[in-house]
């Protein structure tokens, strides 16, 4: 750090202050996510950010599955935009999608693009315009697991329809043995947690369900948890703190939620092989992705039921949720400020480290272009 100061010291005066600020940040990194880790590449990343006009306070909420992507950028965002304030609740995708259709918010995060009643809505607010999808965050929705002596685990589709519709209830079960012959499974019972909140993460899991083991799952796909049985919590860091702290739990979160120790589930699919959730495997399975959105709306068609190596079937993508027109005047300068650095390269770089996917080139152009026409 010493050199990187002695370095700054010999940039121009009007840039000292703001080096200097970037500096201090960089060094006291928390390393929340991943970003900010103390390197100079994140100095560099918050040195490229245009602030504008940008100033006050953004209120946003949502998609608790981005939390740690959020944190990551903000950290970065508001070392060099001193002026602005960024709160984000992780509520839950659900939640985020009415604060903002009442109005409470300048931008939302969902892990389901918008229906068409919530873009009606979002019409009482967005003056002139309408509420639209902005793709900026993927990546695998792990299946996390705690099972003493298992440290390898793979399921398919129609086993994990079971377990989570208490059909399966011991992990020596034997469906669960006949995709792990090698596993020493125990005689315990299974502890299956799903999202107590409105979850686009509950919503894209349930798809995945409905996709591969029709047969097996025969609930609707949505935000809220519709299977019976099982047990509860709030948020993807919720449900991954059961899973760390009860034996012979399973669940569902965003793969950044899985650490300090939690193991995920490798995915059985028509590959040979069972598929490990991962940032890498994540994005081959975004760039399939098909854009179903009209307009500058850019919402996403995932496929579910991947069949080609690598391919990770529980695939998940993050919007913010924004007017197309009609912003609120105070807080427009500070959102597409912020926006456009997150769907910058510094911003989308920022994500492998943090257990996130970026969104694929075609996709992340498209997103710059109209954060830069949103008024």
């Amino acid at each position: 750090m010493k050199l990187q100061r002695k370095n700054r010291r010999a940039l121009a005066l009007g840039a000292l202050a703001v080096s200097g600020a970037l500096a201090l940040t960089a060094c006291g990194s928390d390393d929340t996510g991943g970003a900010g880790n103390g390197d100079a590449s994140s100095s560099t990343a918050a040195g490229n950010i245009d602030c504008g006009d940008a100033k006050g306070q953004l209120q946003a909420s949502g998609s608790s599955a981005q939390k740690n992507a959020i944190d990551a950028w903000v950290k970065q965002y508001t070392a060099a935009c001193k002026d602005v304030q960024i709160n984000y609740n992780p509520t839950g995708s659900g939640a985020g999608i009415t604060a903002f259709t009442q109005g409470q918010t300048a931008f939302a995060g969902s892990d389901s693009a918008l229906k068409p009643e919530e873009i009606e809505a979002s019409k009482k607010v967005c003056t002139d315009g309408q509420a639209i999808d902005l793709p900026m965050v993927g990546g695998p929705i792990a299946v996390g697991y705690n099972v003493p002596g298992v440290d390898t685990l793979a399921l398919d589709a129609a086993t994990l329809a079971q377990i989570f519709d208490n059909k399966i209830t011991n992990w020596n079960d034997e469906a669960i043995k006949k995709l792990n012959p090698d596993a020493k499974l125990p005689d315990l019972k299974i502890q299956a947690f799903h999202r107590s909140d409105e979850s686009g993460t509950t919503d894209n899991f349930t798809k995945y369900l409905k996709a591969a083991a029709p047969k097996d799952w025969k609930y609707e796909p949505g935000k809220s948890w519709e299977a019976e049985g099982g047990q509860s919590a709030q948020g993807s860091s919720g449900v991954a703190q059961q899973v760390k702290q009860t034996e012979g739990a399973i669940s569902y979160f965003e793969l950044s939620y899985a650490k300090d120790g939690i193991k995920t589930v490798d995915i059985k699919t028509e590959a040979a092989e069972p598929v490990k959730a991962t940032v890498e495997n994540a994005t081959a399975a975004i760039g399939a992705a098909k854009i179903v959105g009209t307009g500058k709306d850019l919402a996403l068609e995932l496929d579910y039921t991947p069949s080609a190596e690598g391919a990770y079937p529980m695939v998940m993508v993050t919007y913010e949720i924004v007017c197309d027109k009609g912003n609120k005047a105070d807080t427009l300068p500070a959102t597409k400020s912020f926006l456009n650095y997150v769907a910058s390269e510094d911003g989308q770089g920022l994500l492998a480290d943090a257990g996130y996917a970026p969104m694929p080139q075609e996709i992340i152009t498209k997103v710059r272009e109209t954060v830069s026409g949103l008024s």
